[in-house]
């Protein structure tokens, strides 16, 4: 290679990423280098022949040095390949070459066409290499212009046809001497990234429940001092009754707690399905070589000294995920508490807490080693119980993501809580929410709210979105976010144990006037609606309440039913907590209860079941206030409207080109590499790619021209100035209007001139005026972690004072535009406000479809801007807009392919 064409031989940096695959394991992909050769060399000697032949349809037991050069010396455009590494070996290679549409006229539509290949070390065939292969050659063939993938296959190499069958394109095959041929187009259909999905949540299953399930252990650090973390770790997996095998490892002694132990993780004679790691932070990365040469599945790291140190712990953590991906192995940690499955069968307490909660239905994630110890303890305080627990700590490579993965099919998790300091990956989190939280409710809550989730401590990320886009993001996925740990747990406790209500409609029944009037005003707050009301009386009895709670579950007009009680004098409650647990019990219709002042009366009413451990389903909450016991309700009541309203799927808008937008961005970022404003006829050819019209608008410099506007519009127009200072003037002061002849645009261009300063450069431009309406604002942009998000508010600057907006993560449900235009607190503006016109909201809501499929297509538009749309009874204007085009490293092709996220550095100190 010289270098004259050494440009020639650079990849994008974002077509190289750690995989899953379908077993769980790790690997690595990129592109091929002109240094590989050797590497291909031992890869092709490990090749069967068979599969040589299938790959190049002849006898080829070695390659000649101008095959590899061929094969490691491509340009990346024309040309690209890809190979798969683990533990540091080349294991498949695969590979497109572009063709011209038409043979004999090599200038015809070149590349639109692509011949692809592949070839997969025999012994790792079998694990999806070639799908995730595929996928990857697919995302950077869109980028380079390719359209189709043709392959020829013989027709004995069934398991590679079948790769292509599953890929969810549309094939068109066809048969000439002895040899089948495959075409299809690479588009990203929904079925296509269906199947990507599918694959994805498998293998991201899969490696977590090897985690939760290991026939054997091992504690890398046991020690013998009672003090210490090793000497913890094993005294918990012992004594939390771990049914699978325990080996320590331990280089100075023979012993350790009873168990033998061994110097290194290499010298235990069986296999080890997870070592969990207790060195110092310089240690770790041996141990990480040991463990991959014994073939651990995972690693969960407590060792501290990473990322939450520092830079220097960031470089040695950002080492050790890609060590550890590198040679096939996934990462709890480091810095992290540990992870706990309370199913008997396999009992284990892998993790540094004392406190192993009791058997329940609810799955639990966090980051923080110091929270997750009061989190257990909450949650055995609670007799709640849990399923299966993980504290990630520094989240380097498994995160929640992965664990709504798994929890997604595991049976014996009903409801899922998660504790997020930071979401490393919004745009996965978003997608898999959405799908999880239509099986299972999810109940979150998020710290660093005002950073969006940026942890105290490290620089706060530059991010465009506000916080508000992230809790719109949490409402799009059906996720019940709260507001502190007592709330998450209060509403765990509803749904894990009552039935989902059907509406927002409540009954309250309760011994206390006042405690009713509470509990009604509470739920006027939240959004219920109270629609039976029963007083019993302070010397209410057991059989009242149960009589009262009987007719309020019957009532058809009741969808939930809140039960409120003081014990008088001398009375201990019992007698009506009995009544609840065996109310609940039978009841279709969920029941929450506030015992205030009562002693002896759990937090959970149930009826006593014959193991006496757990609750059951039917049990009761029982809250010691009662606005808990109603905004519990509420959160439930949301979530459940949720569910019964689904946003239907993605509609697409009418009549919108993207391929020439896409044009336009790609010769402006061509013309202005670093980025630019777009200008007024780009803007306009933007936006009349996606069906949206902008009202005319002529930049004028000088009284002549301005009058020479007007004259061409026909008068009645407008004069305005665009300097960013006057334009967010309350008072409007930017605009002068209704202008029909000469002297009024002169009166006019004097009077905005004499608004602007010295130091500033005078802006104007002339429009035909617009007919009145209420004016509006519709936002997107491309924020660096969500991708697309789109807002609607009121134009002006009260709006911003209020930040009353709504907002979305695109692509939208058939919902979310109507949604958008009546969450703003401002929305009675639109539907006849104190007499006002209604103002026909369909075109607005379309408008909002338009600008949030093109932040979707196109993200290298950074921002876009409507920042006057007039919408009126028969009317919707857009008056003024602007957009910038910036460059992207990584256009979204995370949302095409399977990839692993790079090594998390936020992290809180434990």
């Amino acid at each position: 290679m010289t270098a004259a064409n050494a440009d020639e031989y650079v990849a994008p940096r974002h077509w190289e990423a750690d995989v899953l695959l379908r077993d769980g394991g790790t690997a690595h992909i990129r592109p091929i280098r002109p240094d590989d050769a050797d590497l291909l060399v031992d890869f092709y000697g490990r090749v069967s022949d068979q599969s040589k032949y299938y790959r190049f349809f002849s006898p080829m037991p070695h390659l000649s040095e101008r095959d590899i050069a061929r094969f490691t010396q491509v340009d990346h455009v024309h040309r690209v390949a890809f190979v798969m590494l683990l533990s540091g070996r080349m294991i498949a290679l695969g590979s497109y070459e572009g063709h011209a549409v038409d043979a004999d006229d090599p200038d015809s539509a070149p590349d639109e066409l692509a011949e692809v290949a592949f070839l997969v070390e025999d012994a790792q065939q079998g694990r999806g290499i070639g799908q995730l292969l595929l996928e990857h050659l697919a995302q950077a063939g869109r980028e380079r212009g390719i359209e189709r993938f043709v392959a020829e296959v013989l027709p004995d190499n069934q398991r590679m046809i079948q790769t292509f069958r599953d890929a969810g394109y549309r094939l068109v095959s066809g048969f000439e001497d002895g040899v089948i041929t495959l075409e299809f187009p690479i588009e990203p259909t929904d079925t296509a990234i269906g199947v990507m999905v599918g694959r994805e949540h498998r293998a991201e299953a899969a490696s977590i429940e090897k985690f939760f399930n290991p026939r054997s252990i091992a504690v890398i650090g046991a020690s013998r001092r009672q003090d210490t973390v090793g000497q913890a770790l094993v005294r918990n997996l012992v004594l939390g009754d771990y049914t699978g095998r325990v080996y320590v490892v331990n280089s100075t002694a023979k012993a350790v707690s009873g168990l033998p132990a061994y110097s290194t993780v290499g010298d235990i004679p069986g296999d080890v399905d997870v070592a969990i790691v207790a060195v110092p932070a310089e240690a770790v990365q041996d141990v990480v070589l040991d463990c991959a040469a014994k073939g651990v599945h995972g690693l969960i790291i407590i060792s501290s000294g990473f990322a939450e140190i520092g830079e220097e712990g960031r470089q040695r953590q950002r080492r050790l995920v890609g060590l550890s991906r590198s040679y096939g192995l996934r990462v709890i940690g480091p810095n992290c508490l540990g992870i706990v499955n309370t199913d008997p069968e396999v009992s284990l307490n892998a993790s540094l807490s004392t406190q192993k909660p009791a058997r329940g239905r609810a799955g639990f994630f966090c980051q923080s080693g110091a929270l997750g110890t009061a989190i257990l303890e909450k949650v055995n305080n609670r007799g709640l119980g849990l399923s299966t627990f993980v504290s990630a700590g520094n989240r380097a490579d498994v995160s929640g993501n992965d664990l709504l993965q798994y929890w997604e099919e595991d049976d014996s998790t009903e409801v899922v809580l998660l504790y997020l300091e930071s979401i490393g990956n919004p745009r996965k989190f978003s997608r898999i929410a959405r799908r999880v939280a239509l099986r299972k409710p999810i109940i979150a809550m998020r710290s660093g709210r005002t950073t969006q989730g940026v942890p105290m401590g490290q620089a706060v990320r530059k991010i465009g979105a506000p916080p508000q886009a992230v809790d719109a993001m949490f409402r799009q996925a059906g996720v019940i976010q709260v507001d502190t740990l007592d709330e998450m747990f209060d509403v765990a406790q509803l749904v894990a144990h009552q039935p989902l209500p059907r509406g927002r409609r409540v009954a309250i029944v309760g011994n206390s006037d006042a405690l009713g009037l509470l509990a009604a005003d509470a739920a006027a707050a939240v959004g219920l609606v109270v629609s039976r009301s029963v007083a019993l009386g302070a010397d209410a009895t057991g059989p009242d309440f149960e009589d009262a709670l009987d007719a309020a579950i019957d009532d058809p007009e009741v969808d939930a039913v809140i039960a409120v009680y003081i014990p008088p004098i001398d009375v201990s409650g019992v007698e009506v907590a009995d009544v609840l647990a065996a109310v609940g019990e039978q009841s279709d219709k969920p029941l929450v209860s506030s015992f205030l002042g009562a002693e002896g009366v759990p937090e959970l009413l149930r009826v006593p079941d014959v193991a006496g451990s757990t609750a059951g389903r039917g049990s009761v909450p029982s809250y010691p206030a009662v606005e808990a016991a109603v905004r519990a309700l509420a959160r439930v009541v949301e979530y459940a409207v949720w569910l019964r309203t689904p946003n239907g799927s993605t509609v697409v808008p009418d009549e919108i080109e993207p391929g020439v937008a896409k044009a336009l961005v790609h010769r402006l970022l061509v013309e202005h590499p670093d980025g630019t404003e777009l200008g007024p006829g780009d803007l306009a050819a933007l936006l009349t790619a996606y069906g949206v019209e902008l009202w005319e608008a002529r930049p004028v410099t000088s009284l002549r021209e301005a009058t020479k506007a007007g004259k061409d519009l026909g008068w009645d127009v407008v004069l305005k100035a665009t300097t960013d200072r006057l334009r967010e003037r309350p008072d409007l002061a930017h605009v002068w209007r209704n202008i029909d002849r000469p002297t009024e645009m002169k009166d006019a261009w004097e009077s905005l001139g004499a608004l602007i300063d010295d130091s500033e450069t005078a802006g104007f431009v002339v429009q035909k005026n617009a007919s009145p309406g209420v004016p509006l604002s519709i936002r997107s942009m491309e924020d660096p972690l969500f991708g697309p998000v789109v807002s609607f508010g009121i134009s002006g600057p009260l709006t911003e004072l209020l930040e009353d907006r709504s907002y979305r993560i695109p692509p939208l449900g058939a919902r979310d535009p109507a949604a958008m235009t009546r969450e703003i607190k401002a929305a009675p503006m639109l539907f006849g406000y104190r007499g006002s016109e209604v103002v026909d909201v369909e075109p607005v809501e379309d408008l909002i479809s338009r600008v949030a499929q093109l932040q979707h297509d196109l993200p290298q538009i950074s921002s876009l801007e409507l920042s006057l749309v007039l919408a009126g009874a028969d009317h919707c204007t857009v008056l003024t807009a602007r957009a910038r085009v910036d460059p992207v490293a990584d256009p979204r092709s995370d949302w095409f392919v399977r990839r692993l996220p790079a090594a998390v550095d936020d992290t809180i100190p434990n």
